[in-house]
């Protein structure tokens, strides 16, 4: 049995290599990652898919983002589901509940950069990007958007900006070497 809930913090390590393997490092380069980094998910809006054998099978988040001028929305993803589980609905149950957890919590929109053919049947357009860009190189066809509230997106232009709270700094490693200026004489061979 496949259950959805919220993201734990202790599986940080386990999404990142879950991302890495389902959608390859260069997932890193692009665009919409420039609008998620530094940057914690909107609250309450982070979901894992688990079995009992596998603690972490699936994974999918929310960010806060502004879809033009004072427009606040969502961007959802990355979407991601480990090879061996594909195609049995985990990618669908993690967009229903993120999709349905943000609506009770009061969002209007939700944009993500992604295939239509697999978002349509979740309401996505690219009719309502139409006006809208984002700030970096992007196929233009895969910039699509859901309004939660209708209306939400109406005359929405302009560049998506990221809007989350900061992510705390983690603190740097140590080194062993204190923190002081060294200096060294070096000798030359005639």
């Amino acid at each position: 049995m496949i259950r959805i809930d919220r993201e734990a913090p202790a599986e940080a390590g386990a999404r990142e290599a879950l991302l890495d393997l389902a959608l390859g490092r260069r997932r890193q380069k692009k665009t919409s990652e420039r609008l998620r980094d530094g940057r914690l998910p909107a609250e309450g809006l982070s979901f894992s898919a688990r079995t009992k054998a596998r603690p972490l099978i699936g994974t999918l988040r929310l960010w806060h983002i502004s879809a033009g001028a004072d427009r606040p929305a969502l961007l959802l993803g990355p979407l991601a589901v480990e090879p061996s589980y594909r195609c049995r609905g985990i990618g669908s149950a993690l967009m229903r509940r993120a999709l349905s957890s943000a609506a009770e919590l009061g969002h209007r929109a939700v944009l993500l950069v992604g295939d239509e053919p697999y978002y349509k049947r979740f309401g996505f357009s690219r009719a309502l990007t139409e006006h809208l860009r984002l700030p970096g190189p992007f196929e233009r066809h895969r910039l699509l958007a859901l309004e939660l509230v209708p209306g939400a997106l109406r005359d929405a232009r302009g560049m998506v900006a990221a809007t989350g709270e900061m992510a705390p700094l983690a603190p740097k490693k140590s080194t062993g070497i204190a923190a002081k200026s060294l200096t060294f004489r070096v000798r030359h061979a005639s």
